[in-house]
């Protein structure tokens, strides 16, 4: 273990060992046609939630769900190893899977190039611990936003 590896925990490590493989994946699929690279996603991001545990999956699944119906225009993808959703090669949305840090609720999160402005302060993610009705319709109008 080099020294630099006890700064980080074990999920850490493995989130940017994630990344550097996404990374790589990228510049392969680089001269890929859109048809190509949202198919290619779509397998790495069904690939990433089938690794999740039942409660994190059944997250996940309902999220994809929701992503791919609110807006179609969005790219599966993963993001340190966890379901993401983009555009113009960039993330937009992605969950963060409790499991995936050990902490007791997932989050749905937006990254910068979201268009959630709101003054000065808004939130850019949201804890989930189930997805009622009422919180896919929400989420639902947070993603509508997010992409406008």
């Amino acid at each position: 273990m080099a020294d630099n590896d006890k700064n980080f925990t074990v999920e850490e490590r493995e989130a940017m060992q994630a990344a550097a493989k996404e990374a790589r994946t990228r510049r392969s699929r680089a001269k890929k046609s859109p048809e190509e690279l949202r198919a290619a996603g779509e397998a790495d991001l069904k690939e990433a939630i089938d690794k999740l545990g039942d409660t994190d999956r059944a997250l996940a699944e309902k999220l994809h769900t929701l992503v791919s119906d609110v807006a179609p225009e969005l790219v599966p993808r993963t993001y340190y190893g966890m379901p993401a959703w983009g555009r113009d090669g960039k993330v937009l949305c992605f969950f963060q899977p409790a499991g995936k840090f050990k902490v007791r609720y997932g989050t749905f999160g937006f990254e910068p190039i979201s268009n959630l402005d709101d003054g000065t302060v808004w939130p850019t993610a949201y804890a989930v611990t189930d997805l009622t009705t009422k919180d896919l319709q929400f989420l639902a109008d947070r993603i509508r936003q997010a992409i406008s």
